[in-house]
């Protein structure tokens, strides 16, 4: 520990109080970043006297102080993943011919942050700011695919919280938990029809360091599956992956040939 230099023990300490529900003893804190206490406890005195960190005398633990939350707001208004995606997606998009974008989830749904769209091609749904059904995209699917399952039953408890398009997809639990098994065995997720009829797309997961899914990067065409369009979205997801520190989730994974059947 020694040679550790303190700003990593720092940041491990807050990364570990961000995992947390709640205020943890020092103990914990000290134990779960194999620090000695009394280094736990100075860095956290630091900490505190720097608002990252409150101390909670009555309840003797810790917690994120006002700072820290101030240090992710800064992250979401300077928006560093749509602004690193958003080069990958034109470069993704000038090899493969074919659109591509970048979604998040909310909830059951995905929100497209980032569009980039290939010359000649139809305009698509999937603008920025436009909502659809996580279960039906191929982007919701990939990021669907990599969250616990626990959380995924939370979000579709029963065959109620499925909404339907095109007559395509998944309508019941069951069928959508087939469905994310073939994704994480595949290593990206496919739809075809079921957000739009005649157009089919292919997307894959951008991981954290945790590796929870942040976002997706997906390309759309139309018609015939374009050569190479599969490894070349994985290819983009796992650059942005690695670009903001987080995993590569096709180190994991191996691709798996684009005539597996997959689709629900």
């Amino acid at each position: 520990m020694s040679q550790v230099p303190a700003a990593t023990r720092t940041l491990r300490v807050l990364r570990y109080l961000a995992s947390q529900p709640d205020p943890v003893p020092l103990e914990h804190i000290s134990r779960a970043c194999d620090l000695p206490r009394s280094t736990a406890y100075h860095l956290l005195a630091a900490m505190v006297a720097e608002g990252f960190v409150v101390h909670l005398a009555e309840e003797r633990s810790y917690g994120l102080g006002v700072a820290a939350f101030e240090v992710g707001s800064g992250y979401s208004r300077q928006a560093p993943l749509q602004r690193i995606a958003r080069h990958q997606l034109a470069a993704l998009v000038d090899r493969t011919g074919e659109s591509a974008h970048l979604a998040v989830l909310h909830g059951r749904d995905v929100l497209y942050v980032v569009e980039e769209r290939a010359p000649g091609r139809p305009p698509l749904v999937t603008d920025i700011g436009v909502r659809l059904p996580a279960h039906l995209t191929a982007s919701g699917r990939a990021l669907l695919a990599a969250l616990p399952a626990p959380q995924v039953r939370a979000l579709y408890p029963e065959a109620a919280a499925f909404v339907d398009r095109t007559g395509r997809g998944p309508r019941r639990p069951s069928e959508l938990r087939s469905l994310l098994s073939a994704v994480r065995r595949a290593g990206h997720a496919e739809e075809d029809g079921e957000v739009t009829l005649g157009f089919a797309s292919v997307a894959a997961a951008v991981l954290d360091h945790n590796a929870h899914p942040l976002a997706a990067v997906a390309a759309t065409y139309e018609g015939a599956p374009p050569p190479g369009l599969t490894e070349e979205v994985c290819r983009t997801a796992a650059s942005l992956s690695r670009r903001i520190g987080g995993r590569d989730a096709g180190a994991a994974r191996p691709l798996v040939p684009r005539q597996d059947p997959m689709r629900g």
